[in-house]
């Protein structure tokens, strides 16, 4: 006999409920202990871009903070979709985060017809990591203009000459604001990402790449490539002497990007709260914020709450810049 059954109905009845509290809460006290084991980040950009720069050194110092290996999955190819999509696969698992751009979460509903996920409901959001502008550079031994309004003088005379290449959604969305705001013609040439793209520059192949700053700094100081101008509405500390777009004569043009990392949905809370907190302390490191700064990235950490926010607001803004840019979805 059960020896539940030989305790009076009520006795019976408290124990039953304490046995499973304590069923209940194991889970619960597991997830305070997050993680035990590794954690996989998946991002959608190739190894090499800057993005994957800023992820690989977010990883490491996460790495430092919770005691187990974070290793960085690079799964290029459909402006960040791929990626994303693998990570909404699997839906209650915390150990499987996204890092990503602005792309997945705000640009691509407006670039594709249909995503195969849902940028709110499919994922939890843990905390922004970065904003950070792109920058337009050329080949200095392919085109000798300096300046955008020479370019823009060389573009007119001929412009079935010129061509563009962007790695992700944001270099995308720059070039094609380019061309509608300069009244010029010029072939879109897309990448899998931006180091593509930047190699197809430097060897003379495309005339011009909209890249984010992480990765067009160190080319552009290295003499690989030319920057002209910048895409945000401030020039960045680390190419003081780059012009904006709209210094350049382009009034109006404003564009930047975010970096931000997401769970998928259904993890427990607890998950979420310890790396997040993991993402504010790293944010506050001078060393690391040194490093962000120096690839053109300013570090700015967010509640779960503001990330959403961001995401929704987000993607009406970037409705309107495709819509301005003359995008048509595929």
């Amino acid at each position: 006999m059960n020896s539940l059954q030989t305790l009076p109905r009520r006795a019976a009845l408290a124990c039953a409920l304490a046995l499973g509290c304590a069923w209940a809460a194991a889970p619960a006290l597991a997830q305070d202990n997050y993680p035990t084991r590794p954690i996989k980040m998946l991002l959608g950009y190739p190894a090499g871009s800057g993005i994957d720069a800023a992820a690989r050194q977010l990883a490491r110092q996460i790495e430092l903070l919770a005691g187990q290996p974070v290793v960085v999955d690079n799964k290029p190819g459909a402006l960040g979709n791929i990626a994303a999509s693998a990570v909404a696969a699997a839906a209650g698992d915390p150990y499987t985060i996204l890092f990503t751009p602005n792309s997945t979460h705000a640009a691509n509903t407006h670039l594709f017809k249909k995503l195969p996920f849902d940028p709110v409901a499919d994922f939890t959001p843990v905390s922004s990591v970065a904003t950070l502008g792109f920058v337009m550079v050329t080949n200095p031994r392919l085109t000798t203009e300096k300046s955008v309004s020479e370019l823009l003088a060389s573009i007119r005379k001929d412009p079935t000459r010129y061509s563009f290449g962007s790695g992700n959604a944001t270099g995308l969305v720059a070039g094609s604001m380019f061309k509608k705001m300069a009244s010029v013609d010029i072939l879109s040439v897309p990448y899998k990402g931006v180091p593509p793209a930047m190699n197809d520059l430097m060897g003379g192949r495309i005339h011009m790449v909209f890249a984010d700053a992480t990765l067009a700094i160190p080319q552009a100081r290295g003499g690989s490539v030319r920057a002209l101008a910048v895409t945000g509405r401030e020039r960045m500390a680390a190419l003081p002497d780059v012009p904006t777009m709209e210094e350049a004569g382009l009034p109006g043009y404003d564009l930047t990007a975010w970096f931000a990392v997401f769970m998928p949905a259904r993890v427990p809370a607890a998950a979420v709260d310890k790396l997040n907190g993991y993402i504010h302390t790293i944010s506050r490191q001078p060393q690391y914020v040194e490093f962000m700064r120096g690839i053109g990235a300013e570090p700015q950490a967010s509640t779960p709450a503001q990330l959403l926010q961001r995401v929704k607001t987000d993607t009406q803004a970037w409705g309107k810049l495709v819509e301005m840019a003359g995008i048509t979805p595929e």
